[in-house]
């Protein structure tokens, strides 16, 4: 029963941060898109630029932002570029990264640029 409360916990998280970057003016392209190599959990854009954001939800934003680990940032920056592919500008498309940390009261913090390219 956990891995289900879990589940939609994150599910939860996740149309929390789009809900935020909505309000902010951002339009969504795409929610969990699923690449060779990944998943992203968030595409939108800002203007011109498509921002993917990686949602992570935990106790505390500190123990949120531990569960984003050096293989998985791989595996995204290797879904982004993938994402990319299919965009007309392909990779000169301007973009940036963003990490969404949720804590449990629901409260979230955006780290814009996360990764800088």
């Amino acid at each position: 029963m956990s891995g289900l409360v879990s589940y939609l916990s994150g599910l939860s998280a996740e149309q929390s941060v789009t809900m935020h970057y909505e309000a902010r003016g951002c339009r969504t392209e795409c929610q969990r898109w699923r690449g060779r190599h990944g998943e992203i959990d968030l595409i939108t854009r800002d203007g011109a630029d498509l921002v993917f954001v990686e949602v992570k939800k935990s106790k505390d934003f500190l123990r949120a932002a531990e569960r984003v680990t050096r293989a998985q940032v791989q595996r995204i920056q290797a879904t982004i570029f993938e994402f990319l592919e299919a965009q007309p500008n392909g990779q000169l498309t301007p973009f940036r990264f963003d990490v969404a940390l949720v804590n449990a009261k629901g409260e979230m913090q955006i780290i814009e640029n996360a990764l800088a390219y």
